[in-house]
């Protein structure tokens, strides 16, 4: 499930260095966080959708990885952006 444009220039806008900053670990992280979302609430209407679910996996990876790099890089930035977005982790 793809974010709609509006969607992705809010979060970049919010989470980036500037409104077409896409490419900044925080916007990235933001956007995959939506991708997430989107995910979850598709497999929760269609439970045997197994492809879905793959690249659901796939895309929580890549956002873990991308978690781990911006808390070595930045705790402080990674703090303030992990309680923004509501995050666990």
């Amino acid at each position: 499930m793809p974010v709609d444009t509006q969607k992705k220039k809010d979060l970049t806008k919010k989470y980036g260095k500037t409104e077409v900053d896409t490419g900044s670990t925080a916007s990235q992280i933001a956007i995959l966080t939506e991708r997430i979302q989107n995910l979850t609430a598709h497999l929760q209407t269609h439970k045997r959708d197994f492809g879905s679910r793959r690249g659901l996996l796939k895309i929580i990876g890549q956002r873990r990885r991308l978690q781990n790099y911006f808390q070595r890089k930045n705790p402080e930035a990674y703090a303030e952006l992990i309680k923004s977005l509501e995050l666990r982790r």
